[in-house]
């Protein structure tokens, strides 16, 4: 049996602080399972087997199975089931993935995935005393992004930064600041056209009571010279900046999944084939290299070779690590994020795999190609990739 994707929608992406900033994230979760239902005018909430929803931080807002908390808001009846899975950036792709899987098995015909992330809204933790009433201070420690609260047994070189780990992947591999640059201004240049051209038009849904309509860090005026005037943030003689990594944003994304014979009760047909699937990790600090082989393995398991893929939708966490990819890769680089990448339209990220998903799903309908790849590396080692197939097109 086979899985299908037959609907996706997100909503704009905010910048830190920015548009989404007043809305919770179990909200933003609401609206796309909401914006993603309405997408599939037959559909019957009360048919959906299984939600399967992604969230990396948890700590706050989006507490108590976030996935259940948005399927409660948008009115869903209360017998639909739902689960949160976390698998840091991935875990929205990590859904797609699982709510795949249960269809294939059997084990469910039609299923509700997808992810959310306020960056904006995540709060600060203190961790409990050891005894009460203890005599120092206590520190607030930020969920924002990366390492908190990390147990002490953890190898050092397993718990640098994020944008350290990358220095380490540009070091190895001898990824120029030129070339971070000049693949940053892409992401925004292309991101801009694919807005101007309306291509996100029905992929994206704005929220009520924002005044947000697009996703809100493009930067049509970026170019590879004026990204080389900013410094970098991680060493002083590194390479990675602000202009040259995605930022932190708000937003969420959602992919209702179905079998074929859910094509009648959904009232659509379906936009994708879900045809391979893989994760794959490495020591922690090369997290940003994981993707590589998640990729090869998923082509494996769907039965094809790179020489046939004719789209591909990388998560552009950092330039760099996304250059790295897609040399190992040997594809045709112009085949890579044509809509732009995470490094404009922001990387909220639980919502980031569902946004590359519905992406993918629609250039493929849109160029006419079979096959695509959506990859993602993922904190503390990891990548995860799946394969979709485009039912309308011919053999490649």
């Amino acid at each position: 049996m086979s899985s299908y994707v037959y609907a996706t929608a997100r909503t704009p992406f905010g910048k830190f602080n920015g548009g989404l900033a007043g809305v919770r994230p179990d909200d933003l979760a609401a609206h796309a399972v909401s914006a993603a239902l309405a997408r599939a005018p037959g559909l019957d909430p009360s048919a959906i087997d299984d939600v399967v929803w992604g969230n990396a931080n948890g700590a706050g807002e989006e507490n108590r199975n976030v996935g259940r908390m948005a399927v409660l808001l948008a009115g869903l009846p209360c017998r639909v089931p739902a689960t949160t899975v976390n698998r840091l950036c991935g875990s929205s792709l990590d859904a797609v993935l699982i709510g795949s899987r249960a269809i294939e098995t059997g084990d469910a015909d039609i299923v509700l995935t997808g992810g959310v992330e306020s960056m904006t809204r995540t709060p600060w933790v203190l961790p409990k005393p050891a005894k009460g009433f203890p005599a120092g201070d206590a520190m607030a420690v930020s969920t924002t992004l990366g390492w908190r609260l990390v147990n002490p047994r953890m190898p050092k070189e397993w718990t640098v930064s994020l944008g350290a780990a990358n220095e380490q992947l540009r070091e190895r591999f001898g990824i120029s600041r030129e070339r971070q640059d000049e693949f940053a201004a892409r992401s925004h240049q292309l991101a801009h056209r694919a807005w101007a051209d309306g291509f996100y038009d029905d992929l994206v849904a704005p929220v009520e009571g924002t005044e947000l309509t697009r996703d809100e860090g493009i930067r049509p005026a970026s170019t590879s010279e004026s990204l080389a005037d900013l410094k970098p943030v991680f060493q002083e003689d590194g390479t990675i900046t602000a202009g040259n990594a995605s930022p932190l944003s708000d937003g969420a994304s959602a992919v209702l999944l179905g079998s074929a014979a859910a094509a009648e009760r959904i009232g659509a047909d379906p936009l994708a084939r879900v045809a391979g699937r893989a994760a794959f990790a490495l020591p922690p600090q090369e997290f940003g290299y994981a993707p590589v082989e998640a990729a090869n393995r998923a082509l494996t398991r769907a039965g094809i070779t790179w020489d046939q893929v004719g789209a591909v939708e990388l998560n552009e966490a950092f330039a760099v690590q996304s250059l790295a990819c897609v040399d190992a890769w040997k594809v045709d680089p112009e085949i890579v994020n044509t809509k732009g990448g995470a490094i404009a339209l922001g990387h909220p990220l639980g919502a980031s795999g569902g946004r590359i998903v519905g992406t993918l799903a629609k250039v493929l309908r849109e160029r006419n190609q079979r096959w695509g790849v959506a990859a993602i590396c993922i904190g503390v080692g990891q990548g995860l990739a799946t394969v979709l197939e485009n039912p309308e097109a011919g053999p490649r």
